[in-house]
């Protein structure tokens, strides 16, 4: 295998589905089906497979897992053929070098995304070998017994697609994230004609992101953006911060063109933005010269009014270019008065604390902060809200529905967008639940299979029973008893007791007389025959009790003896 991308062979136009009567096609969800990020879905035909997508979500860092991707186990019942990249976001190739590991089949995909994953060699050694393989938009190309043709979309990211995939139930459309914005330069639009003719032939199933199901209207156009941040960094007097999402180049571009339009240069703050920055000009969808980019560890040449700096960690990430600039330790750029700090991105649910705290941060430096809930035109989602999405449904005009990329009640309220266009045949499924499609393009729920999450840190895997450790240390704390006991299990001296995150020593010193007492009453009480497993085990259940009562948390209890070197492991927290 190369790690090297080439193009794929093209391959007949999807054609109408076939009427001889198969088997049909079964529908299986990995993950984004019930949840937001880690998206991944198999079309399995009889024993062949292909994975469309395979991307990761994020973890909470403090408990030692930073990312996490599906459990691909119910896929070594198939033959796996390949896997096909609509686009470039994390959520959608993140995971394609775990993938790997366990199936060694080719990554088909839009240069862009793959050029994002070739870049990762380094990290991760499969990506060396894989065999990437470039797809062109309107050149179908075979995956196994699958005829699959790109089709391009409008996103937030470069070279987006959707996907129509012929198999022998008919014509699958797969949208990908997409948007429609009739704005944007028609290489970057939604290919509305080619969409219209595969609607013609007839399309069996219709797969579509959901994530906006519930906003009314539509996701808006980048140009706004573009014009809204021209007319902010124009009226800036000093340094210009802008945090936005990496990927998204043609706000990059139009950041580059908004640059020498006011005599300022680019300062990269972040290792993502450098990645896709370096990609995004190499594959020439970058329209600014390369002489705007200044280094950060140079920035203290520039004058205030000539910095323009875009940075990572529009999430509130603690390690990203904003936060570090927040607490300035980016060298050389301390924000003040004067300064402005512009957040051209959506907050993902569950980041809005961590988000704030920056916004606090800058604030009371002095800095002017412009963010999307107090100025709209400063973002635009790359995601379709409902008129998009009907729109789209009356674009396709499928036999049958399955809403994708959403939390379950965004699949619901696209459902019921779909059944309102007309659409008879839906069905809502979350990860692990499949469907099947008959050669008639009757849609009906199919057997469940295993799904799973596999957390993971610096690329190794953490089992769940680690994490739920932590999470017990964390929420409960940790006691530490040293038992003195003989070879038969009876106490040959007085119990000590250490405690973290549990309580206050003081409080520690005068609940210890207590803890004595149940200790060692409990271990007494063990019916003879005793051993020190038996005591052992007494004792540690007298402890959690105890401090469990004095403090309302039952801690992770861990029972040593200076007579041994064993330990007896700690129960599952939460049991008695």
């Amino acid at each position: 295998m190369s790690g090297r991308s080439h193009p794929a062979s093209p391959e007949a136009t999807p054609q109408a589905p076939r009427a001889a009567a198969t088997s049909g096609v079964r529908v299986m969800p990995f993950g984004g089906l019930g949840e937001i990020g880690m998206n991944a879905m198999a079309i399995v035909q009889g024993r062949d497979a292909i994975l469309v997508d395979c991307g990761v979500s994020f973890a909470d860092r403090a408990f030692g897992a930073d990312v996490v991707h599906p459990d691909f186990t119910a896929l070594m019942d198939f033959e796996v053929r390949g896997v096909v990249i609509t686009h470039g976001h994390e959520d959608h190739i993140g995971a394609v070098p775990y993938f790997l590991r366990r199936f060694d089949v080719p990554v088909y995909g839009p240069r862009y995304a793959l050029s994002l994953l070739s870049d990762r060699s380094r990290e991760h050694e499969v990506l060396f070998h894989a065999d990437l393989i470039d797809v062109s938009t309107r050149a179908p190309f075979k995956v196994g017994p699958f005829t699959v043709e790109a089709i391009r979309v409008a996103h937030s990211t470069a070279e987006a697609t959707a996907l129509a995939i012929e198999t022998e139930a008919g014509i699958i459309f797969h949208t990908g994230d997409f948007k429609f914005d009739d704005d944007a330069d028609p290489s970057a639009a939604v290919d509305t004609a080619r969409i219209a003719e595969l609607s013609r032939a007839g399309i069996s199933l219709m797969l579509s992101d959901s994530t906006n199901a519930d906003r009314e209207g539509s996701s808006g156009s980048e140009r706004t953006v573009a014009t809204a941040l021209s007319a902010i960094i124009h009226e800036a007097k000093a340094a210009v911060v802008v945090t936005l999402f990496a990927s998204n180049v043609e706000r990059l571009d139009a950041l580059g063109r908004i640059a020498r339009e006011t005599g300022r240069r680019l300062v990269l703050v972040g290792r993502s933005m450098e990645r896709h920055l370096k990609v995004a000009r190499r594959l020439g969808l970058l329209g600014f010269p390369a002489e705007l980019l200044w280094p950060e560890e140079r920035i203290q040449e520039l004058a205030r009014h000539q910095i323009l700096a875009l940075a990572t960690g529009s999430q509130g990430e603690q390690n990203a270019g904003l936060a570090k600039l927040s607490r300035d330790e980016v060298l050389g750029l301390s924000l003040g008065e004067g300064d402005t700090v512009i957040l051209s991105s959506r907050v993902i649910p569950g980041h809005e604390l961590e988000v704030q705290r920056i916004i606090g941060d800058f604030l009371r430096k002095g800095a002017h902060v412009r963010f999307p809930s107090r100025d709209p035109e400063i973002h635009v989602s790359g995601h379709a809200c409902r008129d998009e999405q009907r729109r789209m449904l009356d674009l396709v005009a499928p036999a049958s529905f399955i809403p994708v990329h959403g939390a379950l009640h965004h699949l619901h309220a696209h459902a019921d967008l779909a059944r309102e266009a007309g659409v008879s045949r839906v069905q809502i499924l979350e990860n692990g639940q499949s469907a099947h499609l008959s050669p008639q393009a009757e849609l009906s729920r199919d057997a469940n299979f295993r799904v799973g999450k596999i957390f993971t840190w610096d690329k190794r895997e953490v089992a769940p029973s680690v994490l739920g450790e932590r999470k017990a240390l964390a929420h409960d704390g940790i006691a530490v008893l040293s038992l003195p006991l003989d070879g038969n299990g009876a106490l040959v001296g007085a119990p000590e007791i250490q405690a973290r995150g549990v309580m206050m020593e003081p409080e520690l010193v005068r609940a210890r007389p207590e803890l004595t007492r149940e200790i060692e009453d409990a271990v007494r009480a063990v019916s003879p025959p005793t051993n020190r497993e038996r005591s052992t085990e007494a004792a540690r259940l007298a402890t959690r009790r105890v401090i469990g009562k004095l403090t309302g948390h039952k801690p992770v209890v861990v029972v040593t003896s200076p007579t041994t070197s064993s330990i007896a492991a700690p129960k599952t927290e939460g049991k008695p």
